[in-house]
């Protein structure tokens, strides 16, 4: 079996501070690598800044800027969100960067060679903002202007020579593709909605610009600069040394097991990716999986509504474990979701301070208490205590199918369920009535309840490391003793060993604050 996992979000574009969006698909993609990396795979996980083109360049004149510098500015705080965000990338793209220049050469080689560029003029709808271009019947009119039906953004018309990739040979391979491979675009609604598109027809696609100068010149003709989403999409290939093909990075993880983008990117991903990497003869990413948007209480969020809200600020506020545990456990992955400041204090003071937080409290307090603040040395179980924690071993490969399948909600929604469950056992067993008469049966409780502690702790580190890793620190349990594999293994507590102390984990939050 193939214990290597390449994971990526979209890299971004940025001409502006990050939003919530970009926090999403990032905090999304760290989920699933950091499960997988329990499973015991070896994990490269790509995140990273889009440079080039039109709109960055209009940005640094606006502000008086060389583009690389402000680039440079400007891809600083994508990384530092990185920290913030508590995310465990491997590696950091900007597509300004010599490793990228010479992926995206090989490329454009690559598509010569197979006759699929030719040179003619373009004339058509284009957005600046999205760096897209639009069909006639894409655009409306909207006080007096000319807007994109799909993205909102301002279109201009264009008329320029330009170099055209064939995209419309393409159309039937990837019509094939989709056919034969049908997670390959997940959820399904987005599959949907590509095969929708492909199927009306393709046309060839206009992939060099020459109104200006931001951006990797064309091979044998720097008067043009290579279209943004060719230049962009490479990305997921330059971080394996690609044009190396004989590169352990490359043979290790690519294909790609899976680009996590925003449903507004789906055409660049699923359409024309494939259909660039189809004619310069490498291997299509395994599964594309477009997310919905994130709403501000019902609307996309945009300057105009003052609606946007800033990742940084909750997290300030709040906290990034508890952040990232909202928009995984409020938001459908797949689907749009409307987050609001009331449901997430609802969120952390219900699943997060008064389950699984008071769980640990609880347990912890009275072993300290009773125990000599050890787990008790006793695991003489009954069947319901053994009955509990089956229940989690058991369910361990229905848990990796939901991540496999990008179900992050049913996965989140079972480890809950695993949490309200030993809250139940911990209340209806009642050890405290136990110190006196039957003292062999509280220790068998109170190991019972710190093993589904641990599990639990377990499954919720990729979505609330900072806390889960505190919990697992107090039972004294080592990085290397985190693991899905852990969870099958009951002896891999120490009882010998004292508890390390535990400050609350979720402050409860006043609806006030």
């Amino acid at each position: 079996m193939n214990k290597n996992f390449y994971i990526t979000t979209p890299i971004y574009y940025p001409s502006g501070k990050p939003h919530m969006g970009h926090a999403y698909s990032s905090i999304i993609a760290d989920i699933f690598a950091r499960f997988k990396r329990l499973e015991g795979f070896d994990v490269l996980f790509l995140t990273g800044t889009d440079e080039h083109g039109q709109k960055i360049q209009k940005e640094a004149e606006k502000n008086n800027k060389d583009p690389k510098k402000f680039c440079d500015e400007l891809s600083e705080t994508f990384r530092s969100l990185t920290k913030i965000l508590n995310l465990t990338n491997n590696d950091f793209i900007r597509t300004t960067e010599p490793r990228h220049f010479k992926s995206v050469n090989e490329i454009w080689s690559r598509l010569i060679k197979s006759e699929d560029i030719y040179l003619d003029k373009y004339s058509g709808w284009y957005s600046v903002s999205d760096e897209a271009y639009y069909d006639t019947d894409e655009i409306e009119d909207k006080e007096g202007k000319k807007i994109s039906k799909i993205s909102g953004s301002l279109v201009e018309w264009v008329e320029e020579e330009s170099y055209f990739f064939k995209l419309s040979r393409f159309q039937k391979k990837l019509l094939d593709h989709y056919k034969k491979n049908k997670d390959f675009i997940l959820p399904k609604s987005r599959r949907n909605e590509v095969i929708s598109f492909v199927e009306k027809g393709l046309k060839d696609l206009s992939i060099s610009r020459t109104s200006f100068s931001w951006g990797i010149p064309v091979p044998d003709n720097d008067k043009h600069i290579i279209y943004v989403w060719l230049d962009a999409l490479t990305n997921y290939l330059s971080a394996l040394n690609f044009p190396n093909t004989d590169d352990k990075k490359y043979t290790s993880f690519w294909p790609a097991d899976v680009h996590i983008i925003g449903k507004d990117i789906l055409r660049f991903h699923a359409i024309y990716w494939p259909a660039f990497l189809l004619a310069a003869n490498l291997p299509l990413p395994k599964r594309v999986f477009g997310h919905g948007w994130i709403l501000s209480d019902d609307k996309k969020m945009s300057k105009s509504l003052g609606n946007i809200l800033d990742p940084i600020d909750i997290i300030k506020n709040y906290g990034i474990d508890q952040l990232r545990y909202y928009l995984i456990k409020e938001v459908s992955l797949g689907n749009d979701g409307s987050i609001s400041m009331e449901n997430l204090k609802n969120c952390i003071n219900n699943d997060l301070a008064n389950n699984y937080g008071n769980l640990c409290q609880r347990v912890f307090s009275f072993i300290k208490k009773n125990c000599n603040n050890k787990i008790p040395d006793n695991n003489n179980l009954k069947e319901n205590d053994i009955n509990l924690i089956n229940n989690i071993k058991n369910n361990i490969p229905k848990l990796i199918d939901f991540i496999d399948n990008q179900n992050l909600n049913d996965y989140i929604k079972m480890v809950v369920n695993f949490s309200f469950e030993a809250n139940k056992y911990f209340n209806d067993s009642e050890p405290w009535s136990l110190k006196e008469k039957d003292p062999n049966r509280m220790k068998a409780i109170l190991f019972t309840i710190i093993v589904q502690i641990k599990n639990i702790s377990i499954l919720l580190n990729p979505i609330i490391p900072i806390s889960t890793q505190k919990v697992l620190n107090t039972i004294n349990l080592s990085n290397k003793d985190i693991s899905i594999e852990s969870i099958k293994r009951d002896n891999i507590l120490d009882c010998s060993l004292e508890l390390k102390s535990l400050d609350i984990l979720f402050k409860k939050i006043d609806n006030d604050n």
